[in-house]
């Protein structure tokens, strides 16, 4: 599927700022065989007083600029073309559990993907008793790690409610996971924080999703969104898959990837510092328009 991309991020300021420093990560990924970047432009407005790109250990692409003082409004705009192919696998040839430990220990390489990086607790995604538990009664009756992904999400799915209101960037797993509701962004790391207590390595998974409307509607301006997702390592032979729990479906054509993390921190959309003397607002839109 071929499409086009526009993420739009402003920020408006009661008072002027300070100067500010800043990391973006909106760009979308090119991953061979999997989705191919054909453009992809960022524009900043007001333009920064410095600017550079670098690529980031998961292999991310972050663009870091400094933003000059005085400023009452800031703005982040990304416009891209993607082709997203299908995940075409069919075969289940993900390990058991046994076999996937046996694996791991064959994995000597501690490159950007390596599973070794995903397996341990990480700073936003602590190991979680409850989170554990649920994951273990989950998982129990699977026979591969692929299955072991799907019940977790599934499972995952059916106990948590979407509401947008329920929680806030930075809102722990374990709260998220204890009210039972939360957005994309805490389905995705309490599911990485239960794979992991499980023995699966899990990544946390910035992108986007398209979405369509209901029959008979049109489609409405900004009505996509930024999204988070899954990546778990199911074993030597079939490698990493990709559940989205929020709406318990394997990743496919829909979805538009950004970057790899070990949890939503590693892949933030915007990061960094700016000396503020009063309080800001933030809007955020995306469209996804597919041409063919």
């Amino acid at each position: 599927m071929l499409y086009r991309l526009r993420l739009s991020i402003g920020y408006d300021f009661a008072r002027p700022t300070g100067a500010g420093r800043q990391l973006l990560r909106i760009s979308p990924a090119d991953l061979p065989g999997l989705q191919e970047v054909q453009q992809a432009s960022i524009t900043i407005t007001p333009k920064p007083t410095e600017r550079s790109t670098f690529t980031d250990f998961f292999g991310n692409e972050v663009t870091q600029l400094v933003l000059p003082a005085g400023l009452t409004q800031v703005r982040f705009d990304m416009a891209g073309r993607v082709l997203r192919l299908e995940d075409e696998t069919e075969l289940d040839l993900s390990a058991t559990l046994d076999g996937l430990r046996a694996d791991l220990n064959e994995v000597t390489d501690l490159g950007p993907h390596s599973p070794h990086h995903f397996l341990r607790p990480s700073p936003r995604i602590p190991q979680v008793g409850p989170i554990a538990d649920f994951a273990r009664k989950a998982c129990t009756a699977a026979a591969t790690m692929r299955e072991a992904v799907e019940c977790l999400g599934l499972a995952l799915h059916d106990y948590m409610r979407f509401d947008a209101r329920a929680t806030e960037v930075d809102t722990p797993v374990a709260a998220a996971f204890a009210g039972r509701h939360g957005v994309c962004q805490d389905f995705s790391q309490i599911m990485v924080s239960g794979l992991r207590s499980f023995g699966i390595p899990a990544a946390y998974v910035s992108g986007f999703l398209r979405t369509v409307p209901p029959p008979g509607k049109p489609r409405l301006e900004g009505a996509d969104a930024m999204h988070a997702w899954v990546r778990a390592w199911t074993g030597a032979e079939a490698g990493w898959c990709e559940y989205d729990p929020t709406n318990a479906c394997f990743v496919g054509a829909d979805h538009v990837t950004i970057g790899y993390g070990r949890d939503y921190g590693d892949v933030a959309p915007v990061t960094g510092s700016m000396r503020l003397a009063g309080g800001q607002s933030t809007s955020h839109s995306v469209d996804i328009l597919a041409e063919d």
